[in-house]
């Protein structure tokens, strides 16, 4: 499954991608030794078991909200579409046209049949899953629709919308039969799974349960994002700064955390999801006393939904255009191993740079600090802490055996020695925002890029040295060698210049690097391949995990990534190779 799209596309990739990639552990890889590809050899990278992501499909859009029943999938997307998958592939079944506004609420009968949405173009529509048709169209919102659901025996649809109001349609009539007033937009409703007179709202950050006539039938209290369990005896909802699970004997607090919430519970009640930012945190939630069992980190931009599919194994959508598919330990699931005390894991790699000529890679992360990788071994030689910890921007390289480090920080520059822990210099950087930062091939240069300009900066002497401007938009990432600069942007072709002539300005180049390093959404074809310009062939195409680098550099050997996970990779091929 994590070589899905690889094998579909190509089954020779059994032997160049999936093979290698393979845990060293695992039963397949050993069996098949002599099988593996000897054009890759993976140096770093390889995990010794199978991860907890063992499914990641690439999106054509920004994933609003995402459902499952069983083996079915339906996601919601900015565009106004809805793609379903198949649960256990992935593989895109059908689209569902129809909207013209995003889709960010959807919702399955209880058998399956039936799927509600609800959009930005103000209207709720009722699909029938087999044909992919609408069965009918609901108006009646003067704004934009953000929650829907749908009753366990299939007679109504409760709506909530920015326009302050809950409507219940009666699904024969298509008629609105009941309005509930609200004070503020309501975000949620939801009906019990297990009786079609129950329905839970939140409007305004409160929590109100009804029942069919209207009435309030418990008292009201905070909440931001609420999920039925299964059987309908009980709830999750966040609740401030907290996660808690309401049900008969007990509001046990699962977590605590201060950032965008999605939650879910499993489909039998012993755990809850909890996704902060672009991480999943799984508690067990089965006694008073609730704790963390697992923590999914893969998605490199903020997760949009979360939802069970099994009891073991769980459903992602982000903001990276993508689904990831999680396998929650069983052994995890069956045990009562309190792992609140597990470590953090690594922070996120910002930069990655390869110095092929003292056969090392240098990496850094979120948190300030450089490591020097070994290239034959993979093994990490040396490990620093810098002032920087949080910075955006930032480059390192090795320069007359200093380790230099530049970032932005501030609105200036710093240019630190990172073995000695020292500061070389501080410099004034330009008052509009920077968006990446790179040294140059020579250690001479600092190159930053803005919005509209290139500046080189002068390391060792001071000042800025050359500038081109006006000649991109909206640049958003630099590739450097030597003295040569690339900018690239997801919205035209790339550019380059040359910096390295003395007394002359830069000139503008014509020829592109085969590969580039770059932020996240110069990945979003969800395909990273390797090719041998000679014949054709795919030496190597990375899927899952390893699709989205933060930051990539490539020599024709050597191919190092860096990820959000903290993970560093580092490939060598066979240098007699003509890959491109």
């Amino acid at each position: 499954m994590e070589h899905f799209d690889t094998i579909c596309n190509s089954p020779s990739q059994i032997y160049h991608s999936a093979l290698p990639f393979s845990p060293s552990s695992s039963w397949l890889r050993n069996y098949y030794t002599t099988e593996l590809s000897q054009e890759v050899k993976v140096v770093r990278g390889l995990l010794t078991e199978w991860g907890t992501c063992f499914r990641t499909v690439a999106l054509h859009g920004y994933p609003w909200t995402l459902v499952c029943w069983k083996d079915t999938i339906a996601v919601g997307l900015q565009s106004g579409d809805i793609t379903t998958l198949n649960g256990i592939t992935g593989i895109q079944v059908a689209i569902l046209s129809g909207h013209t506004g995003g889709v960010g609420s959807l919702a399955f009968s209880s058998d399956g049949t039936l799927l509600v949405s609800g959009s930005d173009d103000k209207t709720i529509k009722l699909w029938d899953i087999q044909t992919g048709g609408v069965i009918n169209t609901f108006h009646g919102h003067n704004n934009c629709v953000l929650s829907v659901s749908i009753s366990v025996d299939c007679t109504t649809i409760a709506s909530g919308s920015d326009d302050k109001m809950i409507c219940l349609w009666d699904i024969q009539t298509r008629e609105c039969h009941y309005l509930m007033e609200q004070q503020e937009q309501v975000d949620c409703v939801s009906f019990s799974p297990a009786d079609p007179h129950y329905l839970i709202s939140i409007s305004g950050g409160m929590v109100k349960q009804w029942d069919m006539d209207g009435h309030q039938i418990h008292p009201t209290y905070e909440g931001s994002h609420l999920v039925f369990s299964l059987d309908g005896t009980q709830f999750v909802s966040c609740q401030g700064a907290a996660v808690v699970v309401q049900n008969s004997s007990s509001g046990a607090i699962v977590a605590k955390n201060g950032s965008k919430h999605h939650c879910c519970c499993s489909p039998d009640d012993k755990l809850a999801a909890l996704a902060v930012g672009s991480t999943v945190y799984i508690w067990d939630i089965t006694s008073s006393d609730p704790y963390l069992v697992e923590t999914f980190i893969g998605h490199t931009d903020d997760i949009t939904s979360l939802t069970f599919s099994s009891p073991s194994s769980l459903i992602s959508s982000s903001d990276d255009k993508s689904v990831k598919f999680w396998q929650i330990c069983t052994s995890l699931t069956n045990s009562v191993t309190d792992l609140r005390s597990m470590p953090l894991s690594p922070s996120p790699i910002k930069t990655i740079t390869l110095q092929v000529r003292d056969a090392i890679t240098i990496s850094t992360d979120s948190d300030g600090v450089v490591r020097t990788w070994d290239l034959s071994t993979g093994q990490c030689k040396a490990s620093f802490q810098t002032p920087a910890k949080k910075h955006r921007w930032a480059d390192v390289q090795l320069i007359d055996s200093k380790l230099i480090f530049v970032w932005f920080m501030g609105r200036k520059l710093h240019i630190w020695d990172v073995e000695k822990g020292e500061l070389l210099q501080t410099a004034d950087g330009p008052r509009i925002a920077i968006r990446d930062i790179r040294i140059s091939g020579d250690g001479s240069k600092v190159f930053y890029l803005t919005s509209a300009s290139i500046w080189a900066w002068a390391i060792w002497t001071e000042g800025v040295l050359k500038k081109v401007g006006d000649g991109f938009v909206d640049g958003e990432s630099l590739v450097v060698n030597g003295s040569k600069v690339w900018v690239y942007s997801s919205s035209g072709e790339p550019q380059g210049w040359d910096f390295g002539i003395p007394g002359s300005p830069p000139i503008q180049l014509s020829n592109v690097p085969l590969l580039y390093a770059g932020d996240t959404k110069l990945w979003d074809t969800g395909l990273f391949r390797v090719k041998d310009t000679a014949t054709g062939k795919v030496v190597l195409q990375l899927v899952g995990r390893y699709v989205r680098p933060v930051d990539v550099q490539w020599d024709g050997q050597y191919l190092v990534a860096g990820y959000v996970s903290g993970e560093v990779l580092i490939l060598e091929f066979n240098r007699h190779l003509p890959l491109q």
